[in-house]
């Protein structure tokens, strides 16, 4: 059976716009009730990295939250709602976005992702054990929702990588650290939603990210909101419309490789999705790998040819995030100057895991490629 992704037009955030588009989009795919019953209690995780507020088009957008919190509240089942940012506490990041006072409003409980216990995953092809959010661990199912995306690591942040926010807050950097080469993250993120399994996905597509994503980058208006119970013909659907490769996207490779879900079998439903591509969606679409794979730190390749985090020193404000949020010891990007003036990275302990890239507040820093990388890329 070919997977299948509901395609609904959604040109604006108005309330009840987007309560009809989640909801047609629902009826597509055969009802709220086929995803969750009113004896269970349901976890909603949007994609909530940092505090931003919705202009910014950083997180999952409130009145998608709405839209499904509410459509899926009509089914009798009880919600909740939680993740864990890349930066920063939960509740207080979800306050500025706006998705604490919908949940508040709607009587969706906040569950705090804080605490975590370990599951063994002995099915899984890399990772045969996780720290999971206790609040996820305790829910009967998980209804993810997305943003559309660009990420400098991984090329698109979709529904697979949501879940990485189910992993309690500074183990994520344990992963970045064991993990430094794109596809071996990419394949714990697999493993992670083959333990997890969330029974729905919808995306906010209305307004997207491309370029410097997932926070530093440009908010680009595509006007769909897409939703599957298959998060990677979901990917695979979102990597169409941002006309990317798929085959570039690891968590869409290896979750089709190892049964999350597929790519290449998928059935579109409601609107045509040929419709929502744009052309000039600014992704990277390079050959080239985000990362070294996996080669020791400190090499000559990777400090002249490996994508590398630049900061920006007319645009960095020294506020210390980046230096905050580094996983590396000794870290890889500090106060080399002293502070109140730019952090300075050291590429020869920087694994590339850009965590410094993706939550700066003040997308001051880029991921460029040195020189010779590029000489040899084109080559």
């Amino acid at each position: 059976m070919p997977a299948t992704v509901a395609v609904v037009r959604c040109d604006t955030y108005d309330e009840s716009t987007v309560y009809d588009a989640v909801g047609r989009g629902l009826d597509l795919l055969g009802g709220a009730s086929r995803f969750v019953h009113d004896v269970e209690r349901i976890l909603l995780k949007p994609n909530l990295l940092v505090g931003a507020t919705p202009d910014k088009v950083v997180n999952t957008h409130p009145a998608v939250f709405s839209a499904v919190a509410r459509h899926l509240a009509e089914t009798g089942a009880t919600l909740s709602w939680g993740d864990s940012p890349g930066f920063g506490n939960a509740l207080a990041a979800a306050r500025k976005v706006g998705i604490a006072q919908v949940a508040e409003a709607l009587g969706v409980t906040y569950a705090d992702f804080a605490d975590g216990r370990q599951v063994s995953f002995p099915e899984g092809e890399l990772i045969k054990q996780f720290v999971i959010a206790s609040a996820v661990l305790d829910a009967d199912g998980l209804v993810t929702l997305p943003k559309l995306k660009t990420h400098a690591l991984t090329r698109m942040t979709g529904a697979v990588k949501n879940q990485f926010g189910c992993v309690p807050g500074m183990l994520k950097g344990e992963f970045h650290m064991r993990m430094p080469d794109v596809d071996r993250f990419a394949q714990m993120l697999v493993d992670l939603n083959r333990l997890i399994r969330p029974r729905l996905a919808v995306m906010d597509g209305v307004i997207g990210m491309e370029g410097n994503g997932p926070r530093g980058g440009d908010p680009r208006h595509v006007g769909v909101i897409m939703m599957s119970e298959d998060l990677v013909a979901l990917d695979a659907a979102a990597c169409r419309v941002m006309n990317l490769d798929p085959a570039l996207v690891g968590t869409i490779t290896y979750g089709e490789r190892w049964n999350l879900g597929s790519a290449t079998d998928i059935e579109f439903v409601g609107d045509d999705i040929d419709g929502f591509v744009v052309a000039d969606y600014n992704a990277n679409r390079s050959r080239q790998a985000t990362t070294d794979s996996g080669k020791p730190k400190g090499t000559l390749a990777k400090r002249l040819v490996v994508p590398r985090p630049v900061i920006d020193p007319a645009k960095c404000t020294a506020c210390g995030t980046c230096v905050a949020v580094c996983p590396v010891t000794p870290r890889a990007v500090d106060w080399a100057n002293g502070k109140g003036v730019p952090p300075v990275h050291d590429y020869a302990k920087c694994i590339r895991c850009y965590c410094c890239q993706e939550l700066c507040p003040e997308r001051a820093i880029d991921v460029q490629v040195p020189a010779l990388g590029r000489l040899l890329h084109r080559k």
